[in-house]
């Protein structure tokens, strides 16, 4: 039995295309193999939990569900098999697959009824996790910043890392400039790219975006993206095009601006049925697409890894962090998110 708490205020989504619902949940009373009951102390708002509002990909046929995939917590109890976490450890709480056992989902109850949740879920004061989805880090280590390493920074500087392999000297162009596009460009200026070229659609995150290493900003809503960016990287073409937005006429400009060895990768998704057109004979001499699945991070090894460079003062992580709110008024966030008004990522505060 769990001799913790019997119920947790949750954000569940509950019809897509509709405001998340607030309210209080009920948390199952056995702990079964390989889950970890957490207490979340703060959550980080993704561009996916967005998408899935929304409804990118598609019908959501597993309504209603709990959201969020990036935090930070407490670990309140372990269930049986648990071996990498014990009680009282301090734990990243992430969507990608790390050590220890992959337990079944847990099934909570809301209004009489079953209320579906992944193998993690943030948007919820406590919730039972899978051990495969939690890596524990230091009880010292600021809680806000461990909760971006769930998503925004581990897929950030995994996008560079693992996918576009970017090399000293190399011209990148990262369309997106939200909480992973401005880990892109962190971790490309750390690779010492040039030049980082970052486009949006919003001012404050361009100006966000230079304070991290981008050496020329666009705003799209302005002017042409692509003259300009003709214009800085001259008759060389461009080595590398990362897109955070999954719009079909980005990827495909994107493509058509590479040279003959460029990497265009892709971070964002398109929304179901929308389709990507592009001439494929430069792909059998060279040239490459390579789609990003969270930048393929190891969470367990990438996680103490990417913590070093905060530690030592190579990057600065505490910049992303734009705003602080409570779990009462996540939708006014999501709206905030969605309109640009703000910069960085918004923290969803749990304590």
């Amino acid at each position: 039995m769990i001799d913790t708490p019997e119920y947790s205020k949750a954000a569940i989504l509950v019809e897509q295309n509709k405001p998340l619902i607030v309210d209080y949940i009920k948390l199952p009373k056995v702990l079964s193999v390989g889950q970890i009951l957490v207490e979340i102390k703060v959550s980080g708002i993704c561009g996916s939990q967005i998408g899935e509002i929304t409804g990118a990909k598609g019908p959501d046929k597993y309504l209603p569900h709990l959201m969020g995939h990036e935090g930070c917590g407490i670990v309140l109890e372990v269930g049986p098999g648990v071996t990498t976490v014990k009680k009282g450890d301090k734990v990243v709480l992430h969507w990608r697959k790390g050590d220890g056992l992959q337990a079944k989902n847990a099934v909570y109850e809301w209004n009489d009824q079953v209320l579906n949740a992944g193998w993690v879920t943030t948007f919820n004061t406590h919730a039972v996790i899978s051990e495969n989805r939690c890596t524990k880090i230091s009880h010292d280590f600021d809680t806000d910043l461990a909760s971006l390493f769930g998503c925004a920074i581990t897929t950030g500087f995994g996008v560079v890392d693992n996918n576009a392999k970017i090399k000293l000297g190399e011209s990148v162009v990262v369309f997106g400039a939200g909480g992973v596009g401005l880990n892109i460009i962190q971790a490309c200026k750390l690779n010492s790219a040039y030049p980082i070229i970052a486009v949006d659609l919003f001012d404050n995150r361009l100006d966000l975006a230079t304070k991290l290493g981008a050496t020329h900003t666009i705003n799209s809503n302005h002017e042409d993206p692509y003259v300009y960016i003709n214009k800085i990287i001259g008759e060389n073409k461009l080595d590398v095009f990362i897109d955070n937005t999954g719009i079909p006429s980005i990827i495909e400009s994107g493509y058509s601006l590479l040279n003959e060895f460029g990497r265009l990768v892709l971070v964002g998704v398109p929304r179901k049925g929308r389709n990507v057109n592009i001439f494929t004979l430069p792909l059998h001499f060279g040239k490459q697409i390579i789609g990003s699945h969270g930048g393929e991070s190891n969470p367990n090894s990438d996680i103490p890894r990417y913590s070093k460079l905060f530690e030592n003062n190579l990057v600065d992580f505490k910049l992303l962090v734009s705003k602080r709110t409570s779990l009462e008024n996540i939708n006014q966030a999501i709206n905030e998110m969605r309109e640009g008004k703000t910069s960085g990522r918004i923290l969803i505060d749990l304590k």
